[in-house]
């Protein structure tokens, strides 16, 4: 069983350490070091002996934001994967973080089954957006109304394919069975889709599909 290592940064005490306590409960997850601000953050990254592989992050916070740490975060440790936890639940926040590399967005009333649930798709997927996060991110493209990308003339087929199952939010494992092909080659198609289409990492890619209508994802 692999584990999945966490860090909290909030600046509510109450918050942090009921987190951890409710974290702890589950063998998969470790739960590395709390912050209480976007500075404390940064300093305990530094002198860390191995990153976390995700970020359970606030918003508000004193000396340093989440928005400002996610900024920093972005371009000094992207593979540490931000999920946001904030009472700030507003449209113009989900679509901020997400340029900034959110992979997953809850508001801070979300059941702990949600939390888990988003932090183990997270961990399996590379991201994890519910409904109403898709909903806003469709609303934003809407408004914004970006034409048709070139490149998607220059996907293959099963580049194709392989894009609209990770936008399905479906494992390798998953694609791999649905396409009769090995995880392995499920994992070469994502790393050829994300160069091809110049992104970070699946969040990114899953954002830019949609902006392009690449890929046709009904909301539940």
């Amino acid at each position: 069983m692999n584990t999945i290592s966490i860090a909290i940064a909030d600046d509510e005490t109450l918050f942090r350490r009921g987190m951890k306590l409710i974290l702890d409960d589950y063998p998969r997850f470790q739960v590395n070091f709390q912050a209480a601000n976007g500075v404390d953050l940064l300093d305990k990254l530094s002198t860390a002996e191995t990153l976390p592989d995700i970020l359970l992050l606030d918003l508000k916070m004193p000396k340093m934001n989440g928005i400002e740490t996610a900024k920093i975060l972005q371009k000094k440790y992207p593979d540490v994967k931000i999920i946001v936890i904030s009472t700030h639940f507003s449209r113009a926040f989900i679509i901020n973080m997400i340029e900034l590399s959110a992979v997953a967005y809850l508001p801070k009333n979300s059941q702990i089954t949600d939390v888990v649930e988003t932090i183990e798709s997270v961990h399996k997927n590379g991201f994890y957006y519910n409904n109403e996060v898709l909903t806003i991110i469709r609303e934003n493209i809407i408004s914004k109304k970006k034409p048709k990308a070139q490149f998607s003339l220059e996907l293959t087929n099963r580049e194709k394919e392989v894009l609209q199952l990770i936008c399905e939010q479906h494992t390798a494992p998953e694609i791999a069975e649905k396409l009769f092909i090995s995880a392995r080659t499920v994992d070469g198609h994502r790393n050829n889709l994300l160069l091809k289409l110049n992104c970070r990492n699946v969040a990114g890619l899953v954002v830019l599909a949609l902006q392009h209508e690449l890929v046709d994802i009904p909301v539940k």
